[in-house]
């Protein structure tokens, strides 16, 4: 999605010359730090993009106001169809856009910008998957996002039944491959994953978004508040320190290293939502680390041993 925003900002920059971080966002109905955030990517990734501050100032192109994309030499071609490359692959709007920019190239760029644009794939699907919507959904949404309509979502939740919602959208997130979409509700703010939306219609209605949105940080809360639920309860273990890295790749976030005990053992500090999901994890370790606390975690995997002796015993 972004790097479909990305090539539409060069190409406002090619018909305009100069815009601000404001007109920009007009321009394309996104947030004023949005803009900012996507201007400073160009700059960043090496397009001759550069800020003008002071009155009449703004974001332009080097070369004058009329350049075009013609204008880019080879490397900045190269970096900026390997920005907009990925989405091609789930997006057929997006693989047209590139299409018609390789056209607007010099002859001589034209090979390096096609390589570079297909030098990654993104996969929405996971393994065993028939099919996987979410890269559509996600499309459809954001048109919606974009055009600040409500939509109609029919939307199961994990263990209910579906049902209907009419939402603002306010914005799409890829995380890990799952797309999420935050939108306000008649109850606040609510994110949904859309492999759970099982039909989507868009209304003919304008959509409310607050004043200064900024999905960055909405979505940052929304990962605070999810990674608070899953440690809400913590086990101290003592293992060997070269172990430390192996519990750490099973815990992420949720592993912390305290310091060291009198026998020179790492001792952690591991969480998860409940003593039973702390033990599950832990189980497989067997003697190669000590659980010192809490009792409830301790008797977790007294209960699951057991069980294992009694099953394979």
């Amino acid at each position: 999605m972004r790097a479909d925003r990305l090539v539409a900002t060069l190409l406002v920059l090619q018909a305009r010359g100069r815009v601000t971080a404001a007109q920009l966002a007009g321009e394309l109905e996104v947030s004023v730090a949005t803009a900012r955030r996507d201007l400073e990517a160009l700059a960043v990734a090496g397009i001759p993009v550069y800020p003008q501050p002071g009155r009449g100032g703004g974001w332009s192109l080097v070369g004058g106001a009329r350049t075009d994309l013609s204008g880019l030499n080879a490397a900045e071609v190269q970096v900026l169809f390997m920005l907009a490359g990925p989405s091609a692959s789930v997006m057929p709007a997006a693989k047209s856009a590139l299409r018609k920019l390789v056209q607007a190239l010099p002859e001589t760029f034209r090979s390096d910008a096609e390589a570079a644009a297909a030098a990654m794939v993104i996969d929405p699907s996971r393994w065993g998957d028939r099919r996987n919507d979410s890269s559509e959904r996600a499309a459809e949404l954001e048109l919606a996002v974009v055009r600040r309509q409500k939509v109609r979502l029919a939307y199961a939740g994990k263990g209910m039944e579906a049902s209907n919602r009419v939402v603002d959208p306010w914005g799409l997130v890829d995380k890990d491959g799952t797309w999420y979409l935050l939108a306000g509700t008649d109850a606040g703010q609510r994110t949904f994953r859309l492999d759970r939306i099982l039909a989507l219609e868009m209304l003919d209605e304008p959509a409310e978004r607050p004043e200064g949105f900024d999905l960055s940080a909405a979505w940052s809360g929304v990962v605070d508040e999810v990674e608070q639920r899953r440690s809400g309860v913590a086990a101290t273990v003592l293992v060997d320190p070269a172990l430390v890295r192996v519990l750490r790749s099973h815990f992420g976030r949720h592993c912390r290293e305290l310091g060291r005990s009198d026998d020179g053992r790492a001792r952690v500090e591991v969480a998860a939502p409940s003593p039973l999901m702390v033990a599950q994890q832990l189980a497989g370790w067997g003697s190669g680390l000590e659980v010192e606390g809490p009792v409830e975690v301790q008797m977790e995997l007294a209960r699951l041993g057991q069980e294992l002796v009694d099953r394979y015993a």
